[in-house]
């Protein structure tokens, strides 16, 4: 499988002049309306207290054994929404276009990533029958750390998330297979068990981590090289601590080679109406 980074510098862009600043006092529906107007950024610390989802949208011929893999891998691939056949507009934000309202898009075709764009209305119309996919995201729970005092590095440099390719095999489901992508954040030894506590109450969003503190043993060789993201900033004594994440659909993508597929760029979300605290348990 190969892996394509995405290290896209989070500064705000904007190809129609507007430069609204966007950050945790930013509404979900503030922040899909600047990405619809071009401002393209990581999501990662825009508007505290709602859920952040992945996206992939996939011909409908492809869509029972994707359904299927998320099934059998909940972890990585936590359904939050599935659309209908052709249907761009989510019940969980109102008034949303799922081909607008994404900051970044990546369009693939037989596994091979052939173009990034932030407006994904003119390949919509070539494909009437996409089934979008809307999966759990690991941003969800990082104000939740926050606000117990654990620290969100990429947040508070104003980089993406890094994640990284792994060897955790998901479970196959028809033509999908895949490995498991996993993010990190560095956390302090004294504040890990906090971490798993605080992240476990949200399973919807990939829940407590998969692996702490050894990446070798998850096939991860080289920490400041992410297969998507940005490289880490770890503080002195941080443990590296790993989360299942949803770019693994684009893994399986790229692994099982569907004819056609539009995804969000890694970090790169779409911003939910749900509260976060509604995925609690």
């Amino acid at each position: 499988m190969g892996s394509l980074m995405s290290g896209v510098a989070p500064v705000e862009h904007n190809t129609q002049g507007i430069a609204p600043v966007l950050d945790a006092n930013t509404t979900p529906q503030e922040a899909r309306e600047a990405f619809r107007h071009g401002v393209v950024r990581p999501t990662c610390g825009i508007a505290r207290g709602f859920a952040q989802a992945n996206m992939i949208a996939l011909p409908r011929e492809y869509a029972f054994d994707f359904l299927l893999f998320t099934q059998r891998n909940p972890k990585p691939c936590p359904i939050l929404e599935v659309l209908d056949p052709g249907n761009p507009r989510p019940s969980i934000a109102a008034g949303s276009d799922i081909r607008t309202d994404i900051p970044l898009y990546r369009v693939w075709e037989h596994g091979e990533l052939v173009d990034t764009c932030s407006d994904i209305t003119d390949i919509w119309a070539q494909h009437d029958d996409l089934v979008t996919f809307l999966i759990g995201c690991s941003f969800t729970f990082e104000f939740p750390l926050m606000e117990a005092g654990i620290p969100v590095h990429h947040i508070e440099q104003g980089r993406n998330v890094p994640m990284y390719d792994t060897s955790i095999p998901c479970k196959s489901a028809g033509q999908f297979s895949s490995t498991m992508v996993v993010s990190m954040r560095g956390i302090q030894p004294d504040r890990i068990a906090d971490a798993v506590r605080i992240s476990g109450y949200y399973p919807s969003v990939h829940g407590a981590p998969v692996q702490i503190g050894e990446p070798e043993r998850i096939g991860i060789t080289d920490l400041q090289h992410p297969d998507y993201g940005n490289p880490p900033i770890m503080e002195n004594g941080d443990i590296p601590v790993f989360w299942a994440c949803g770019v693994t659909p684009q893994a399986a993508v790229m692994a099982s080679k569907p004819s056609f597929a539009i995804t969000h760029a890694p970090g790169h979300m779409f911003l939910t109406d749900i509260p976060d605290r509604s995925f609690m348990v």
